[in-house]
């Protein structure tokens, strides 16, 4: 209801019958002349551009139409409206428009001896907005801004002693894209520590309390760098091959560290093996051709702990289920089995390490990788392994009796 009614009034000293009004304005106040002068006139507010003018609209408050309306502007130098503006003779209102920044007095007559005075005030309101750079580091920014009202003096009439128009402004910073700035109402100077990693145009925006508004904006090349990347695989067994996939900002020159006291000073993405299990802190820093610098550190890769199980029984009959008779292992070096049958025969045999043990798939149940199937029945395997941490799985302790079904 508050607003509602701060409205009501606006509209009503914006253009109210028998006085001087302002339709095209953009706000309204009244004159508080020095010394307790009155009448009290309207001061109208146009939210200039640099080529905006003023228009004002006289309405006799008196007196017998048709009217003579004689306009003349407020001189400075004599303290008085001295400088004519227009005459418009024998009309009903009459309008003074292009109206420069001023004060404006119309006098009112009729045919009948009525004589009116009106004066108004002309303010074309144009608030600074000046958005610069003011320095930048690697790690910050710092933004410099003004932002001021556009100040109005408007004079007594009688002894032309001048008033200040009170006049406030408010301001915003922003960007595009958007990046952090803190602050961006209460600090015309901010500085942030977040740099825009992409370029942006910072813009400040200043809005007088006649809600006139300016902006001003300026193009910012962002310097600043971001190191990061990614890992794939994080997990898995010995030898772990790990891609690491750079996704850093404006890096030119790189340092890898793997955790496992390796480095690479490759640019880019790398590879990394890990033939030791254990978990791994991975850490990349990054300098710009600006010398700026960023790191990031990665946790985890975790390589498995080498592994030996062995499973009882198989069944190789070609429904695709449980065919080789392979140990669940992990991070194995080196392996070494020989399967052997009731009556001491050896029916199979692999030993491998690298590749070769990666590829391996188990014992298929054929008699020494012949076309032959093994009969179904009870065997012996005897395993030798070593992991890549070093356990040694000795051929004493994994050794046992399998059993063939088809």
């Amino acid at each position: 209801m508050k607003y509602l009614i701060i409205v009501i009034l606006l509209l009503s000293a914006l253009q109210l019958p028998g006085q001087i009004t302002a339709p095209d304005a953009s706000a309204v106040r009244t004159t508080e002349y020095p010394g307790g002068y009155t009448p009290n006139d309207p001061v109208f507010i146009f939210c200039s551009n640099g080529a905006t003018t003023g228009s004002l609209n006289a309405a006799s408050p008196g007196g017998t139409a048709p009217f003579n309306f004689e306009w003349h502007r407020w001189n400075t130098a004599d303290n008085d409206f001295t400088i004519h503006v227009k005459t418009d003779a024998g009309v009903e209102t009459s309008s003074a428009t292009g109206l420069s920044e001023g004060g404006y007095r119309v006098r009112i007559t009729d045919g009948g001896g009525y004589n009116a005075t009106l004066i108004a005030w002309v303010h074309l309101s144009q608030p600074t907005a000046e958005a610069s750079l003011m320095d930048r580091r690697c790690d910050w920014v710092a933004l410099k801004g003004v932002a001021a009202a556009d100040t109005f003096f408007y004079y007594q009439p009688a002894t032309g002693v001048a008033k200040l128009l009170p006049a406030s402004r408010t301001f915003e910073w922003s960007s595009e894209p958007a990046s952090a700035i803190p602050f961006p109402t209460l600090d015309l100077n901010p500085v942030t520590y977040s740099p825009p990693l992409e370029d942006v145009t910072y813009k400040l925006v200043v809005t007088d309390n006649f809600g006139c508004v300016s902006e001003s904006s300026f193009f910012y090349e962002s310097i600043h760098v971001k190191a990061d990347f990614s890992a794939e695989p994080v997990e898995g067994e010995a030898p772990l091959e790990v891609v690491f996939t750079d996704n850093s900002i404006r890096a030119s020159t790189y340092e890898w560290r793997f955790g496992d006291d390796s480095l690479s000073r490759q640019a880019g993405s790398v590879e990394h093996t890990y033939y030791k299990p254990g978990i791994y802190t991975v850490s990349l820093v990054i300098e710009s051709s600006l010398n700026c610098v960023d790191s990031i550190s990665y946790q985890y890769i975790t390589v498995q702990p080498s592994a030996l199980s062995i499973p009882n029984v198989f069944t190789p009959d070609g429904d695709g289920i449980n065919e080789f008779f392979k140990p669940d292992i992990a991070s194995l070096r080196f392996i070494d089995i020989q399967v052997f049958s009731r009556s001491g025969i050896m029916v199979y045999s692999f030993r491998g390490e690298g590749d070769r043990l990666r590829e391996w798939q188990g014992w298929d149940g054929k008699v020494n990788n012949s076309s032959v199937r093994a009969a179904p029945g009870l065997y012996y395997y005897v395993i030798r392994a070593v992991g890549w941490d070093n356990v040694v799985y000795d051929s004493k302790e994994n050794r046992g009796a399998l059993y063939l079904y088809r």
